[in-house]
């Protein structure tokens, strides 16, 4: 239960600093400084005015200084990335390749809410996807330099040839992003994640289109369906495979 609770508050404090990214980096400002402030009255916030979740609770969602409301994003963000990170932990235990997963997960989520915030997936992420991939998997022996090499130019080259066949359909930060999992994953979790991203895009589609949210004329970023086929694939890749072989 401890452990639990110890990843929970982690995730909680990482998804309080994966909100300064989704926020600032598409602005091009610094995640560093300044410290965070209210965007309104300018005050720097207080130590408790920032404690994940139960600070915006406290505050009923508005800045103690100036009273602007604050977006339920950040809330949304803290809890969803702590339980992320405990079902990780549930998933794959106390490993090196929970420690893998969770970093690739935080970035999976940058990744998600900048896209469907811009309809972006910043080269200046990917580049540290990219380069912290490429560190992991060598100090884990996850992979080797081939594989990374074989499967980021399997990811990018796929989605490059969908995107030429189909005169657009496919955005540039898509195959980057792609090229950049397959850093992470190597070539068989990469082909699933894009295999599951193709199949999670077309029911997520219909339904955006079914409930309204969206209409046919509408952008719908690909990014998300992407991060989301590579988290299932991270945690249920071995099983997936599995079963789909022994059915061959």
């Amino acid at each position: 239960m401890y452990i639990e609770l110890f990843f929970f508050t982690l995730g909680l404090i990482i998804g309080s600093f994966l909100n300064v990214c989704i926020y600032r980096l598409p602005q091009n400002q610094s995640i560093l400084t300044p410290s965070s402030h209210c965007m309104t009255c300018n005050t720097h916030l207080k130590p408790w005015d920032l404690i994940p979740v139960l600070s915006y609770h406290l505050s009923r969602g508005r800045c103690r200084y100036c009273g602007v409301s604050f977006s339920s994003r950040y809330p949304i963000v803290e809890i969803l990335t702590a339980g992320l990170f405990v079902w990780c932990l549930y998933i794959l235990g106390i490993s090196l390749e929970l420690f893998k997963t969770l970093i690739l997960t935080s970035f999976l989520l940058v990744i998600t809410f900048i896209d469907y915030d811009h309809q972006l997936i910043l080269d200046k992420v990917l580049l540290w996807l990219f380069g912290a991939g490429v560190v992991i998997n060598l100090w884990t022996n996850s992979l080797d330099i081939w594989d990374m090499i074989i499967a980021s130019f399997l990811g990018g080259g796929l989605l490059l040839f969908i995107a030429v066949i189909s005169r657009g359909g496919m955005g540039g930060g898509d195959i980057k992003f792609a090229a950049a999992l397959g850093i992470w994953l190597g070539w068989q979790y990469l082909l699933l994640t894009l295999l599951l991203s193709f199949i999670i895009g077309g029911v997520g589609g219909l339904l955006l289109l079914a409930f309204k949210l969206k209409n046919r004329k509408d952008f719908i970023p690909f990014g998300p369906f992407i991060a989301l086929g590579a988290l299932i694939s991270s945690l249920y890749g071995n099983e997936i495979i599995t079963w789909y072989l022994e059915r061959l």
